[in-house]
């Protein structure tokens, strides 16, 4: 009716893997992981001060993540260029709050 009646072969192991990173959906679990992560610790840390060190430790792998996915889906280089960007000076000021903690550490 309209169709072929042949069944369709299951994909492969591999196959399945080069659709997930294709299509992005590989970078979704990671940053749906990576999100959760970051929702625990804020449920968790008590302090201000901690939510902060994770806010500033996982942004800037969120923002690569984002760049990669952006890349894997064609979406362009000026997306991947301005997630590559901003996640810099997150990284930068990620270093500088770690150096200044540690030299008031006890």
């Amino acid at each position: 009716m309209g169709g072929s009646d042949e069944a369709q072969a299951p994909m492969t192991p591999q196959a399945t893997l080069n659709a997930l990173f294709a299509s992005g959906h590989a970078i979704d679990i990671v940053l749906a992981v990576v999100s959760l992560e970051m929702c625990l610790g804020v449920v968790v840390l008590g302090r201000h001060r901690a939510k902060l060190d994770l806010l500033f430790a996982l942004a800037p792998g969120f923002l690569l993540l984002l760049a990669l996915r952006a890349a894997l889906t064609g979406a362009g280089a000026l997306w991947v260029a301005a997630f590559l960007t901003a996640s810099f000076p997150i990284h930068l000021i990620d270093l500088a709050r770690r150096r200044v903690w540690s030299r008031h550490a006890p």
